[in-house]
């Protein structure tokens, strides 16, 4: 299987305003607010980012997302742990996470098979 690279970045916050507004004076646009504390900015050039509010009580976290060109493409080589199998999202995705030799865990992301 093969990625088209880098398509999001998916980033947790304590607080979705400042995050917002931070990403927005590095010349981020919002480019759809969800209306629950979460939402999706976009630069001229790169992945796009989408922040989602988490409560204090619980850990952020950082995660990069790899496009895979369809839902079929969801298979990796024997050797690769499949962290998630693939599954629909309810955000219009077919996604699964695997982990790489050093423990860090990837998302890879497809347009699901309804869309």
């Amino acid at each position: 299987m093969s990625t088209n690279g880098i398509e999001m970045i998916f980033l947790e916050t304590h607080n979705w305003g400042k995050a917002v507004k931070f990403f927005q004076s590095l010349g981020y646009e919002l480019e759809f607010d969800t209306g629950h504390g979460s939402g999706q900015l976009r630069n001229t050039t790169g992945p796009a980012l989408f922040i989602a509010e988490r409560p204090e009580t619980e850990e952020t976290r950082l995660q990069l997302v790899l496009g895979v060109p369809d839902a079929d493409s969801l298979r990796v080589d024997p050797g690769i742990e499949v962290v998630s199998e693939p599954e629909d999202t309810h955000y219009g995705t077919r996604e699964m996470v695997v982990r790489d030799p050093d423990g860090r865990t990837w998302t890879l992301s497809a347009p699901s098979k309804g869309e």
